[in-house]
């Protein structure tokens, strides 16, 4: 789990270490905010994302099911600063299981909230899906600007970085990837 002291501690010794006073004013509760935001945005590391999925229902359904523009903030683990975008979920059921759509959503939340690069993201979304629904495809996509990319280094705002991952007959059929891509767009 999280260990908030410690967090604290570091915190004070950056702040220290750019040569600010962490005990003035506006300084003082940032270790204890920090700490806690941390805590939040590395919640995904001790959950595992295949839980939201145990929720199925038989419908009798087999053609495409897409979620797209889902939200999400994750973390960079090169630099620990935001990387940030949407991810749209397609996935072609196996005897006619589907899972609730939010439980896509939930479960995009929970890999977001890790430190990691957005290439690990893509694929672990897509091992996930298909270990816990068995479909017969799925097909990730996740579009992201990174802030390592935007407020440092080469300093470039708005540039997108895009990932995909496909799984099952997605591999396979250029058609039904085709289909998924032109639905996103």
């Amino acid at each position: 789990m999280i260990n908030h002291d410690k967090l604290q501690q570091a915190v004070k010794m950056i702040l220290e270490a750019v040569g600010e006073d962490p005990d003035r004013e506006g300084l003082k509760d940032t270790p204890k905010r920090v700490a806690k935001m941390y805590g939040e945005m590395f919640s995904g590391l001790y959950e595992d994302p295949s839980e939201h999925l145990k929720t199925v229902f038989a419908e009798s359904h087999e053609e495409l099911v897409l979620v797209k523009d889902i939200p999400f903030y994750s973390m960079c683990e090169h630099h620990l600063v935001p990387f940030f975008g949407k991810a749209h979920i397609a996935y072609i059921p196996s005897d006619g299981v589907v899972t609730g759509l939010s439980k896509l959503a939930r479960t995009v939340d929970t890999v977001a909230r890790r430190p990691q690069v957005q290439e690990r993201m893509t694929k672990t979304l897509a091992d996930t899906f298909m270990q816990a629904l068995q479909p017969q495809g799925v097909m990730v996509i996740v579009s992201a600007e990174h802030m390592c990319m935007s407020m440092r280094g080469i300093q470039k705002p708005g540039a997108k970085t895009v990932t995909t991952a496909v799984r099952g007959m997605f591999e396979e059929d250029a058609t039904a990837r085709a289909e998924v891509l032109n639905l996103v767009q």
